[in-house]
């Protein structure tokens, strides 16, 4: 290989790795003697959607965890835009990290615009027309009407408290949205809008998402990449397309054809 094939090979190396938003590095998990991740390396990309998906205990929501630093890996090492999240300020990295969880979990006490309002209140100090805007904007993104501003979550459906919660975690506009089984308590019609919405928020923001599930047909649906995880171990890291053409193991066998 000539002299400038390899120095062009090591730039789109570089290039590359640039855009690695998160990555998993021979990551482990053991609790009291019990391992959750058994070494699992993978690379999210930026502007990647990818799904989480397996059996309940597989290991799918710790390995979320410890991309905002909720859990530290046993051994092994998680980088978000290059730094190792060992080393960094938690508080800040999850202000940078938008999350949602399933029931949206909405500080009561707040009302809706409130709720929205935290993180971008913190980030902008006394700048209320700033925050305000930033209300207004994920408010009508995410499909919520802005009547609905001054209500407090008990006054809400389960639709629109999720709603809620899907702006609070993107009104400080973050690079990486984290949800873990953000629909899993609502019904099946509101579970059909929502995925459409965030879909389309994806489309529309390039943010980078990843989504735990255990519901295939979700995955499928919504996923640029899925990630199987059963028993700690990754079983299959690919496109929604490749994963049901070409399912690696038993457990990705299975698991499609549960479709």
């Amino acid at each position: 290989m000539s002299e400038f094939a390899v120095m062009n090979e090591l730039a789109v190396e570089s290039a590359a790795e640039k855009d690695i938003a998160i990555r998993f590095q021979h990551v482990s998990k053991e609790y009291d003697g019990n391992v959750a991740v058994n070494n699992i390396s993978f690379d999210i990309f930026r502007s990647e959607f990818v799904c989480l998906i397996g059996s309940s205990g597989g290991g799918k929501t710790t390995l979320l965890k410890m991309v905002n630093g909720l859990i530290e890996p046993t051994s092994g090492d998680v980088f978000v835009d290059g730094k190792n999240v060992r080393d960094q300020d938690l508080i800040l990295l999850r202000r940078n990290i938008g999350y949602a969880i399933q029931g949206s979990v909405l500080f009561p006490h707040m009302c809706v615009e409130e709720n929205i309002a935290y993180v971008p209140s913190l980030w902008n100090g006394d700048d209320h027309t700033r925050t305000k805007a930033a209300v207004r904007k994920w408010t009508g993104i995410v499909g919520l009407d802005e009547s609905l501003l001054d209500r407090y979550p008990d006054e809400l459906s389960g639709g629109q408290r999720q709603r809620v919660g899907i702006a609070r975690a993107l009104a400080a506009s973050p690079s990486i949205l984290l949800m873990d089984e953000p629909f899993g308590a609502v019904d099946a019609i509101t579970r059909s809008q929502l995925q459409r919405e965030l879909r389309r928020i994806f489309d529309e923001t390039g943010i980078t998402v990843v989504f735990v599930t255990h519901d295939i047909q979700e995955a499928l649906r919504l996923a640029t990449k899925i990630a199987v995880v059963d028993g700690g171990a990754l079983q299959q890291y690919s496109t929604p397309e490749e994963l049901v053409a070409h399912p690696a193991t038993d457990f990705v066998h299975r698991l499609v054809a549960s479709r």
